[in-house]
């Protein structure tokens, strides 16, 4: 992929967002997904079964993506090669997500400053797995930070990154990656045996890029905020705090916005009605408010802009 390509994808990611009409890729992986979910558990009764089938769909479909986007684009190229081209830049397209994270991130902002925090949290629901129907305005906004830190790197730096090493059918297969997760990589009783291959795939292919992000998020911070300070403090926490999350991976770009920002990140979530406590993320004990959250998108917009300028000037100079 080149350096135009991967700026044209970036650009039109930003003008168009995900449309619904347009048939995504990632919805595709969603469907193939849920059907092996469902019929995998008809034949794989025990453990061992199910971890087996749970590798071979985190193994399979990311490789299948990779084939068939990489043949796609050869067959398009043999057209044309303006048509390979233009098939590449599409592809590479519906694996970045910036702008669709914006969207909802603005939304969940208008609704609370509108004081409409039951709509705040209907909005909040399309981008957090936890529940959010007794929220408070605080907790709304503390979750919204947090996936706004977390879909920096899972929506923007981590798919560049991969379409910086691969072009868009590697970009795609770190997407099928991303997508097995979301759905399946959980520690639950239903995903612990089926689901364990892919949660250890995305720990595995987000550990550079998560790093990444929270670096980017740092120099946002000092762009956005002013100074130097929220740089250090910042540093601060990402190295004392960003290995306290369950995950490996997550907890490095939370714990770069919650320094930067002085607040804390973490507590309590619950999920289907069952509490789960994570670890405090953050020094600032002070109450969160609407402003953080206008911050934290700035910050966001500002490091999806760095990953981009990043992504390209490599390939092009390299």
């Amino acid at each position: 992929m080149t350096g135009s390509e991967l700026l044209l994808a970036a650009g039109i990611d930003a003008v168009a967002g995900d449309p619904r009409w347009f048939p995504h890729p990632v919805r595709a992986m969603g469907t193939v997904i849920a059907w092996c979910d469902e019929n995998v558990r008809k034949i794989c009764r025990h453990s061992y079964a199910l971890r087996t089938c749970g590798l071979m769909l985190a193994l399979g479909l990311p490789l299948c993506v990779f084939a068939l986007s990489r043949e796609a684009i050869t067959c398009a190229e043999g057209i044309a090669w303006w048509f390979g081209s233009l098939l590449s830049i599409a592809m590479g397209w519906t694996t970045l997500a910036g702008r669709d994270l914006w969207d909802h991130i603005y939304e969940v902002w208008s609704r609370l400053g509108q004081s409409d925090l039951a709509g705040a949290r209907h909005a909040l629901t399309r981008i957090v797995g936890r529940d959010t129907d007794r929220l408070s305005e605080e907790e709304v906004v503390r979750a919204t930070i947090e996936t706004t830190a977390e879909s920096t790197n899972d929506g923007i730096v981590a798919p560049l990154f991969y379409l910086v090493l691969g072009g868009a059918p590697l970009g795609l297969a770190y997407k099928a990656v991303n997508t097995l997760d979301s759905m399946i990589g959980h520690r639950d009783e239903r995903y612990i045996d089926f689901g364990w291959a892919s949660a250890r795939l995305d720990d595995v292919v987000n550990w550079i890029p998560a790093r990444l992000s929270a670096v980017l998020i740092l120099l946002s911070a000092g762009l956005v905020i002013g100074g130097s300070m929220p740089i250090r403090t910042g540093w601060h926490v990402l190295w004392r705090d960003g290995g306290k999350h369950p995950s490996p991976n997550s907890g490095r770009p939370e714990a770069a916005m919650a320094g930067s920002l002085g607040i804390q990140l973490g507590g309590i979530n619950y999920y289907d009605g069952v509490p789960n406590e994570r670890p405090v993320i953050g020094t600032g004990r002070r109450q969160l408010v609407l402003r953080d959250l206008g911050i934290a998108a700035q910050i966001m917009i500002v490091a999806c802009l760095l990953g981009v300028i990043l992504a390209v000037g490599t390939v092009w100079l390299v």
